[in-house]
């Protein structure tokens, strides 16, 4: 019993300890989303397909999501999520993710993390701003490359699909056990006091001058399934 003990204090002390050191300023971490997806996507082949990309309803952005070596299940990252509107891509909305993996993880090391979410069903469970994938949420690996294949299974695998890259390597990774929730705090940092996801997400309230990198590359490169580019920003027009 005391060892158990003991081993859930050092899991809880090493996932605060990744806490404080992915803690980064909102807009840091804002153009830090930015550059990430814009270095994968501008991969000649070993990158989200286009049409992956360009159907799913939110993007979400992890820009460090830190390993805990050989602690078990100990990953911790904050990141940055924006969804579609009618007027362009959403107002952002801050995020905590925990955990994700089961077994020993060797060789800790820091991963660059990008979630889609596919379709009504996920976006649901995203403006809960609390939910576990896997269990709330369906997710799966992405297809990798500059287009999908032939067939469409990408669009009925799952309601989240992401994706991962460390070291330079880039690859499609699953992340059953994960735990999505709220960053309260970055969210009262960024806009001055608290924001539910309901009212970011879905364009309610204006994206902040800072979102720009974030929301600009997100219209880039995440074009509508037709092809054509969405705008960069809802009520972006209103600057």
């Amino acid at each position: 019993m005391k060892v158990f003990i003991g081993f859930c204090v050092v899991v809880s002390l090493a996932i605060s300890s990744f806490a404080a050191e992915s803690k980064m300023k909102t807009a840091e971490r804002i153009q830090a989303a930015s550059t990430v997806l814009d270095e994968i996507e501008s991969a000649p082949d070993q990158r989200i397909p286009e049409e992956v990309l360009g159907s799913a309803e939110c993007v979400a952005v992890v820009p460090t999501m830190l390993n805990g070596g050989f602690i078990v299940g100990a990953r911790f990252g904050r990141g940055v999520a924006s969804c579609r509107t009618t007027k362009g891509w959403s107002a952002p909305a801050f995020f905590t993710i925990k955990g994700g993996s089961f077994g020993l993880q060797i060789g800790g090391q820091a991963i660059d993390l990008v979630m889609l979410i596919m379709n009504e069903q996920g976006m649901k469970n995203l403006l809960s701003s609390q939910f576990k994938l896997g269990a709330d949420a369906s997710v799966a690996a992405g297809p990798v490359g500059r287009h999908a294949a032939a067939d469409t299974d990408w669009k009925l695998k799952a309601q989240v699909l992401s994706y991962s890259r460390a070291r330079g390597a880039f690859a499609g990774l699953a992340l059953n056990g994960a735990v999505i929730e709220q960053d309260k705090g970055s969210t009262r940092e960024f806009y001055g006091r608290m924001v539910p996801f309901n009212t970011s997400l879905k364009g309610t309230i204006e994206a902040p001058q800072a979102a720009y990198p974030f929301l600009s590359t997100l219209s880039k490169w995440a074009q509508t399934a037709s092809g054509t580019p969405a705008p960069a920003a809802a009520n972006e027009e209103k600057k």
